[in-house]
């Protein structure tokens, strides 16, 4: 059995691969390691191995984990990237270093609101639903310039970028259509002169695709952690 250090290599080097075929710096390319529903020492496992950034879906389930590490919390970057409920964000705003998951303005508001003064400035993507999925949470394309306008002006915020989860597809082709025209809305915000600089796409199944297209940041879990060892909560 595959142990956690060996397989973040072999994720590291898929990719490698893809920027190789992109003509891309390698290191342009920031690995989240994808953590819910494995406990505390699964992440001191990764951690020894040096991945230090992890995204979690579960609020309370990430807050556990984060108070079992907190000696080790100087060396971790905590990630939300599941949906965000308008009760839980204060608990967020105060534990995490990262959200992915802001899919209204209201909730970047209240993580503006409630974010430590002593903390630097929460690191934010607006969460877009790229194929349109009537399931999944996100803005509708046409929403992100506005939102994104708007949550760029809050204080004690950062708006970084952009996140998507595209439905599954079969071919490589299909899989970086969705990346494709994430891209596209990204560098319709920087054409507005908006700081941005982060695509948060791209899973274990489509890692390659989304790299070709300018992934920054992809969230692996499976292909690091192995199966799921329990139902999510």
């Amino acid at each position: 059995m595959a142990t956690i250090a060996a397989n973040i290599q072999q994720v590291q080097g898929r990719i490698a691969a893809a920027c190789e075929q992109a003509r891309r710096d390698v290191q342009s390319v920031t690995l989240l390691a994808v953590s819910k529903t494995f406990d505390a020492t699964a992440v001191r496992e990764a951690l020894h191995a040096g991945q230090h950034r992890f995204g979690e879906n579960y609020v309370q389930e990430a807050l556990e984990k984060i108070q079992a590490l907190a000696e080790e919390r100087e060396q971790l970057e905590w990630h939300l990237i599941g949906p965000l409920q308008s009760n839980k964000t204060r608990v967020v705003a105060e534990h995490f270093d990262w959200v992915h998951s802001v899919d209204r303005l209201k909730i970047a508001e209240r993580l503006s609101a409630q974010r430590p003064e002593a903390l630097p400035p929460l690191q934010v993507c607006l969460q877009v639903n790229i194929s349109g999925e009537a399931s999944k949470s996100g803005l509708a394309p046409t929403e992100v310039p506005v939102v994104a306008r708007a949550v760029a002006a809050l204080p004690r915020l950062r708006l970084r970028g952009l996140m998507a989860i595209p439905e599954p597809a079969a071919t490589l082709e299909e899989q970086r259509r969705p990346h494709r025209a994430l891209r596209e809305l990204l560098q319709g915000l920087q054409a507005e002169g908006l700081a941005v600089d982060t695509l948060s796409m791209g899973m274990s199944a489509d890692l390659d695709a989304a790299v070709l297209e300018g992934a920054t940041l992809v969230r692996v879990g499976t292909a690091i952690f192995g199966t799921r060892p329990r139902p999510a909560p």
